[in-house]
């Protein structure tokens, strides 16, 4: 028991890390983005949503070294990186549209949510590879990490090329500008805080759970896709609960995008080929129907806005989804 109460202490900590880190990546992206007219959502596509993704990453790298197909290690991987995603439009755009209505700059409406949904799209062919293709199993690929790296480094191009864009999105006049040192700093303490406090709070929560007989496939299912979105959850609380709206969305929206193209993508290459269960399409489904449900919700209720009912949506559809999941693996009881 004295083991497990050490696990329960690190998984603290681990939040402890989670939301000191969140805080000065916000402050610190913030900063450089006022110094260099730079706008928030250009930012959070970026600087933010890779380093909210880097735990994503470096879990599914550690779970593509498991050759071993039986072991589950290829559901760990598609698992985690589509249960994030669902985590993040659902859950996390909630809690924060809850927090503070967050208003989604036009051209992130036009170009980047339906390039997040693009994504989805390409990935979700590439896997099926038995429903497309006629193959005899689905999987991922070398050639299909390839296409998906592509699309990843035409993604940044763009958000490069309009790095100062944005006539319309102001950055709030209350923000504090750093000095480049301390802003670089206040930028990579809160990447490390977010990663380590993610794989404290993760690798010490599947302890606790193997502790009172949770299984393996549940483990990677939930905690794991919970644990590598904390990162994305911090952030995008903050940055909702000190008003910073372009922050916020592009962070959730960007880490959607590094997780399908950069995360996955490096991942087939490294560990070609990641066999793809079809029963994940299901969950596939729920994250394009997230990434749309944004789109429309910005024609409802007050126009380019995400408002707190809307939120609310988003919450209960994420407890109805988590319900679902649930049942799908007989651990709850159905209604019918």
């Amino acid at each position: 028991m004295s083991s497990i109460a050490l696990n329960f202490l690190l998984v603290v900590v681990g939040f402890v890390l989670l939301i000191k880190g969140a805080d000065y990546l916000v402050n610190g992206a913030s900063s450089l983005a006022k110094r260099f007219n730079v706008s928030d959502i250009a930012i959070g596509l970026t600087v933010v949503a890779m380093g909210t993704s880097a735990p994503e990453l470096v879990v599914n790298i550690i779970s593509g070294s498991v050759t071993d197909v039986d072991s589950g290690a290829n559901e760990v991987v598609f698992g985690n990186i589509i249960g994030s995603n669902i985590f993040n439009i659902f859950l996390i755009l909630g809690i924060s549209a809850v927090i503070y209505p967050l208003t989604v700059e036009r051209n992130a409406l036009w170009k980047e949510v339906p390039y997040s949904l693009l994504a989805t799209f390409i990935f979700f062919i590439l896997v099926n590879d038995a429903l497309f293709f006629d193959a005899e199993k689905n999987s991922l690929d070398v050639k299909d990490g390839i296409i998906l790296l592509t699309m990843f480094v035409l993604f940044l191009v763009y958000i490069f090329m309009n790095l100062s864009r944005n006539p319309e999105a102001e950055i709030a006049e209350d923000i504090e500008i750093y000095g480049s040192l301390k802003t670089t700093v206040m930028i990579v303490l809160g990447i490390v805080g977010l990663v380590f406090g993610g794989n404290l709070i993760v690798e010490n929560a599947v302890t606790i759970a193997k502790f009172f007989k949770v299984s393996d496939k549940m483990i990677g299912l939930t905690i794991l896709a919970a644990g590598t979105s904390l990162p994305e959850l911090a952030t995008s609380a903050v940055a909702a609960f000190h008003k910073k709206s372009d922050l916020a969305v592009g962070n959730i929206v960007g880490s959607n995008i590094f997780n399908l193209l950069l995360v996955l993508g490096a991942t087939s290459i490294v560990h070609a080929p990641l066999v793809y269960t079809a029963s994940l399409n299901t969950d596939l489904y729920i994250v394009m129907l997230g990434t749309f449900m944004l789109f429309i919700f910005m024609f409802t209720l007050n126009k380019y806005k995400l408002d707190r009912a809307e939120g609310m949506v988003y919450l209960i559809g994420f407890i109805a989804y988590s319900y679902y999941l649930f049942v799908r693996e007989n651990i709850l009881p159905g209604l019918f």
